[in-house]
């Protein structure tokens, strides 16, 4: 598979994970009563981050392995890009995801993360909004008290959920570098065309989800 063709082929993957995403999202208690232009707004921000936490699952982290679509690949060979930009965008990925799936999350603890990175307070535009940290505050209740039931301290007074929250910046750098590898690709290769809604997802346009269908 050329270059180009991963990147396409990594287009289709991410946009059928972010569909899935969307669906997750509206069933977070109380995300469907904020306003659409909120919901339009977390989910532009937060849905790349979201796919980065649920490839954790994709992951064995013993074996350096990934399941790509129904084939098992060795890490390594997913990081053949050309541009050392575009290698430290999936190096810092399988990184982060690596992390997470060290952690061994239960299945109710990946979504209540998932819930606290989409709802995270401090993102562009949401910083001050009562609604949106009411709803992050109640997520991050319940998560505490599933950590401190099924895990004990990493190391000294770290925690498991110590760890996981220090990766939400990570996440939202590797996000904008997403968008910055996205822009390269698109002026190097102008004739290729994205799924609607990555394309949409990914750009600075207006979007205009069905979400309340």
């Amino acid at each position: 598979m050329t270059y180009e063709e991963m990147w396409l082929d990594c287009a289709d993957k991410l946009t059928a994970m972010i569909q899935n995403i969307i669906e997750f999202a509206k069933l977070i208690p109380g995300f469907m009563k904020l306003s659409q232009d909120d919901q339009i707004l977390l989910l532009k921000s937060g849905s790349f981050e979201l796919a980065i936490v649920r490839l954790s699952r994709l992951i064995d982290v013993n074996r350096e392995q990934v399941l790509y679509g129904d084939v098992v690949l060795p890490i390594r060979e997913c990081v053949h890009a050309r541009d050392p930009r575009d290698i430290t965008l999936v190096t810092g990925i399988f990184d982060a995801a690596k992390t997470i799936a060290r952690l061994k999350l239960t299945e109710t603890e990946l979504a209540l993360y998932q819930s606290l990175v989409l709802l995270w307070p401090e993102r562009h535009g949401v910083r001050g909004n009562p609604e949106i940290q009411c709803l992050f505050n109640m997520s991050m209740a319940a998560m505490r008290h599933e950590i401190e039931t099924n895990h004990a301290p990493l190391k000294g007074d770290v925690t498991v959920l110590d760890t996981l929250l220090t990766k939400i910046p990570t996440f939202r750098e590797l996000s904008l570098l997403h968008l910055e590898a996205l822009c390269r690709f698109k002026a190097a290769h102008p004739h290729h065309v994205f799924p609607a809604l990555y394309k949409e997802l990914f750009s600075l346009d207006s979007v205009d989800y069905t979400l309340h269908g």
